[in-house]
C-alpha cells in the first residue's frame, strides 16, 4: 500500500505536463515527502477545463470498515467506489516518485520507485470528493469542507512486487492516458488499472522518508 510519495517539481512543470489552464492551487512548492492526510496538488475537470488545485490525501471509508481515511482503492466493482468513478470525480495526482516499504529489521526501510533517476513527473490515476467533518491530527483539526483525493492500485509489475508484493499504484505516463483518465466512459477509463511495465520503473532511493532528485535536476515534464 503506497501511503508515502514525493512530488518534486514546479508548479510551472505540472501546469505544462497536464496542460492546466486553471490554476487554483495557491503557491505549491516542491513536496519530497507527501503523507496520508496532508494537502497536495491534485488536477481535475472543471467546465471542461483542466484545474490545478490542492486536496488532502484520504477518502472516508466505506460504511462499517474503521474510520481511517482511505489512500489506496483497488476494488472498484464495490457500489461505494463506483459511485466516486464517474468522469466529474476522477482526476489526476502529480507525482515525482512513491515508496513501499521494505520489511526488514528492526524497523521497515523505505524504498522509492520513480520512471528513472531523473524523476520525470506522471500521475496517480486518482478520484476525489468534497466532504464535511474534521481531518488532520489531534493537536492541529481541520473542521468544515474538505475535498480529498485517493488514488487506484492494482497487482505490482516485477520490480514493485520484490519489495511489495500485494500492489502498486496505478500510474498514467502519456497525455493519452491523461486524458482517457480524465474524460472516457468509466469502463475504458478503469482499463488503465494495470501495472506499468516493469521496464518503465526502476528503484532509485532507498532509505529516507523523502526523495528528490539529484541536486540540479528538476522533474520538468512527463515521461512518453
Amino acid at each position: 500500500m503506497c501511503n508515502l510519495y514525493s512530488s518534486y517539481t514546479t508548479q510551472e512543470a505540472m501546469r505544462w505536463a497536464f496542460e492546466v489552464s486553471r490554476d487554483s492551487a495557491g503557491n505549491v512548492p516542491p513536496l519530497p515527502a507527501i503523507f496520508p492526510d496532508q494537502m497536495a496538488p491534485v488536477v481535475r475537470m472543471v467546465d471542461g477545463e483542466r484545474e490545478l488545485i490542492r486536496m488532502r490525501w484520504g477518502f472516508p471509508p466505506p460504511p462499517k470498515v474503521g474510520t481511517q481515511p482511505v489512500t489506496n482503492v483497488r476494488n472498484v466493482s464495490s457500489p461505494f467506489w463506483r459511485a466516486w468513478l464517474k468522469q466529474q470525480y476522477r482526476c489526476l495526482v502529480p507525482l515525482t516518485s512513491f515508496s513501499e516499504y521494505n520489511d526488514t529489521k528492526p524497523r521497515k526501510t523505505p524504498v522509492w520507485f520513480a520512471l528513472n533517476k531523473d524523476r520525470p513527473l506522471a500521475a496517480f490515476a486518482g478520484i476525489w470528493r468534497p466532504w464535511t467533518g474534521v481531518r488532520g491530527t489531534k493537536a492541529e483539526p481541520v473542521e468544515g469542507e474538505h475535498l480529498l483525493y485517493s488514488f487506484l492500485t492494482s497487482e505490482p509489475n516485477e520490480v514493485v512486487g520484490l519489495i511489495h508484493p500485494k500492489a502498486m499504484p496505478v500510474i498514467l505516463t502519456t497525455p493519452e492516458e491523461y486524458d482517457v483518465w480524465l474524460t472516457a466512459p468509466v469502463d475504458d477509463a478503469l482499463k488503465l488499472q494495470r501495472p506499468v511495465p516493469g521496464d518503465m520503473l526502476e528503484i532509485v532511493a532507498q532509505g529516507a522518508r523523502s526523495d528528490q532528485p539529484e541536486e540540479g535536476q528538476t522533474a520538468a515534464g512527463s515521461h512518453a
